[in-house]
């Protein structure tokens, strides 16, 4: 930067940089375990300590995802595949944090005539087509020697599938947490067939940037991704475990010990555990390979009509800038 020779131009770009700063980094986050973490920085102050201003804006999923699609949020955290949807239907983004993946709040959950998933064949199972449970149903029938055609999917909205559950118009219904736990709750013998623990990195979680952000204010984004990797020490500490899931807890409305579970079946990733996930690969350890599965059940399943160029929605530099 040139020196600046007078108080009067001091004063002007003191002013442009107020200007070009004004407005906070808008982030879009909703109720899944390791996007609610970034409530520990919120509460503790570190984006601030940090020299960053972001305003995280709590919503629901669904309504945050067409929020940054129509330009609203400069970012929001999402699945990997739900990304490719976003991207393929409204807006592109990159993925500069790799949050976790889940490992068992994904749950097909059967009813107590059912013992497991062969036991499916013929039967109808409630779940929301197109969506994470839909995958994750059809990886549960291909780790069985079944398919899509050995059961009757009943198409239903996520937040509906335990009331269908306990009607007995289904034999098992497929859903993430909270809803997936509130079946195993509520409808007595209901069980565990195959979680996304069975197959862990089918579903990837993180913060993506819309590219023009991430172009414009790298530095800024940076700091934010440098916080999270500070919550991430923080909820590995075992003697902040208990304030960790006060804090989660408060943020959704729940009771810490209710919340724990929920916590447990998520998979928060270290910075290095981050850096290898984004190594390109075929398989689930590489969200590519996580991310090409998505965009293929995608395609065929019409949610969007082409395949996704997927290396564009990935950008580890900001991590591994960190790790060095």
């Amino acid at each position: 930067m040139k020196k600046i020779k007078t108080m009067v131009m001091g004063i002007a770009a003191v002013a442009m940089t107020t200007t070009l700063h004004a407005e906070p980094l808008k982030v879009g986050y909703s109720d899944w375990p390791g996007w609610v973490a970034w409530e520990i920085g919120v509460q503790k102050g570190w984006f601030k300590e940090a020299g960053v201003e972001v305003d995280f804006v709590w919503m629901d999923y669904v309504a945050s995802m067409e929020a940054y699609g129509a330009g609203q949020l400069d970012a929001v955290c999402m699945t990997n595949g739900d990304a490719l949807v976003t991207g393929a239907t409204a807006k592109p983004s990159v993925a500069i944090v790799l949050n976790d993946y889940s490992n068992g709040n994904d749950i097909l959950v059967g009813t107590k005539d059912i013992k497991d998933v062969k036991d499916l064949k013929g039967k109808k199972v409630a779940l929301e087509e197109g969506f994470v449970p839909h995958l994750l149903t059809l990886k549960a029938l291909e780790a069985h020697g079944m398919s899509e055609s050995d059961i009757e999917i009943v198409n239903t909205p996520t937040d509906e599938t335990p009331q269908v559950l306990k009607s007995g118009k289904v034999a098992a219904i497929c859903a993430w947490q909270p809803n997936s736990g509130t079946a195993l709750k509520e409808v007595a013998g209901s069980k565990v067939l195959f979680s996304s623990a069975n197959a862990p990195g089918i579903i990837y979680d993180g913060l993506f940037v819309s590219p023009e952000s991430l172009q414009k204010n790298r530095a800024e984004w940076l700091k934010v991704v440098k916080v999270w990797y500070q919550i991430v020490e923080y909820l590995k500490d075992e003697e902040n475990h208990e304030e960790s899931l006060d804090i989660l807890a408060q943020r959704v409305g729940m009771k810490p010990d209710a919340y724990e579970p929920l916590l447990d079946g998520t998979f928060i990733l270290s910075l290095e555990q981050a850096l290898a996930a984004y190594q390109p690969g075929e398989g689930l350890s590489s969200v590519y390979g996580s991310s090409k599965i998505s965009d293929d059940f995608n395609v065929k399943y019409k949610v969007y009509e082409s395949a996704q160029d997927i290396s564009k929605y990935f950008d580890a530099s900001l991590t591994a800038e960190l790790a060095k």
